[in-house]
């Protein structure tokens, strides 16, 4: 089996959760026997492929046209939809003049208006983006939505999500876990020559640091506390103005230390207490899964399908409420690990889970004809 992976044409340039899940997927869709190539582009040839598998339908200005290419020349489409709005958060804490105009528009309007104002500062302007302006974000993600064969979400409650919102009466799909690499995050007790060690005990946030992620309200939360809280990840280069007020509000306890490879965050959640991923919407959130793995205990937010992952075994919080994240990291730091929550993730939340549903998929999708 031969299988086109595509997705957002700036995936590599601003690589994000939907990236880290093209590459562990093919990675592991690879060691079964299937064979995945990557393109970004819009109008590839398909000759001698089965399947073409689309990738995160919030950004249909560049997988419309690949959907359309792969109908064109007769390839099914299978469709990761990585779905989910935040209207809320544009609602309540984009902040500046964007914060008001998106309280008179639809969610699909605050959608259109930010891929079209991104794609013009960026000079990033396309054949999708031309089309996205008489089609419309929700029109071109409801033509891919009603051509694609098998859906695969990364939850049920994601697949009833989509299902509602896009009207889908009759639809096939599998749930496909987001996933760690078990081969990369062991727990392991050992900490002695860790590099991390000055961290020990901390409070970790592996995420992009940005207005989504909330991290402004978590540097708040252990304001004047005696947590040490670490940020890893990439600073938003859209959000300059938010970035630097979390500088500016950070104190002498909070530590930015920047993007790091997985074999490099491994070492830091052994010695972390927690993981706190406190963002306006997840689905459910990569950092959160490897840390809890890892024996974190894990704050997340109530947005998102985070409850379909984690059920009892999280400290939920709400994003918009500092007291609500102090709450949960206090609760988090004083609990015992629990064994639990290692014991589930590394039974249904691994990528060969993923590459196994995702097989069940494809097959779905070659036998539908």
């Amino acid at each position: 089996m031969k299988v086109l992976f595509q997705s957002r044409s700036n995936l590599y340039s601003a690589p994000g959760g939907d990236l880290v899940q093209m590459e562990k997927t093919k990675q592991f869709l690879e060691k079964e026997g299937v064979q995945v190539d990557i393109s970004l582009e819009a109008e590839p040839n398909l000759e001698g492929y089965d399947l073409v598998h689309l990738f995160n339908l919030m950004e249909p200005q560049d997988i419309y046209l690949q959907m359309r290419n792969a109908k064109k020349q007769g390839k099914k489409v299978l469709l990761s939809t990585i779905y989910g709005l935040y209207t809320e958060f544009e609602r309540k804490a984009r902040g500046g003049l964007f914060q008001k105009v998106a309280n008179i528009l639809s969610p699909y309007q605050i959608g259109y208006v930010k891929t079209l104002v991104r794609h013009m500062a960026e000079s990033r302007m396309h054949k999708g983006v031309y089309n996205m302006l008489f089609k419309g974000y929700y029109g071109m993600m409801k033509e891919i939505v009603d051509n694609t064969s098998v859906f695969l979400p990364n939850s049920h409650s994601e697949m009833k999500r989509v299902a509602k919102e896009f009207n889908l009466k009759h639809y096939n799909y599998f749930s496909v876990p987001n996933a760690i690499d078990k081969e990369v995050f062991v727990a392991d007790e050992n900490t002695a020559s860790n590099k991390y060690q000055e961290f020990k005990d901390c409070i970790v946030c592996a995420a992009r640091i940005e207005g989504r992620k909330s991290t402004l309200n978590l540097v708040r939360a252990v304001k004047d506390s005696p947590y040490k809280l670490v940020l890893v990840g990439k600073e938003s280069a859209n959000q300059k103005a938010y970035v630097d007020q979390v500088h500016a509000e950070a104190g002498d306890n909070v530590f930015f230390l920047g993007t790091m490879p997985h074999e490099e965050l491994r070492e830091l959640y052994k010695v972390a207490k927690v993981h706190a991923l406190v963002s306006w919407m997840e689905t459910p959130g990569l950092s959160s899964l490897e840390a809890g793995a890892m024996n974190c205990n894990i704050v997340v937010t109530k947005k998102g399908d985070t409850e379909d992952y984690f059920g009892d075994y999280a400290f939920y919080c709400e994003p918009d409420d500092v007291a609500s994240i102090r709450d949960a990291i206090d609760r988090a730091f004083n609990a015992v690990v629990n064994p639990g929550l290692k014991e589930k993730i590394l039974e249904n939340y691994t990528w060969e889970k993923t590459a196994e549903a995702t097989i069940r998929g494809y097959k779905l999708a070659m036998a539908d004809n």
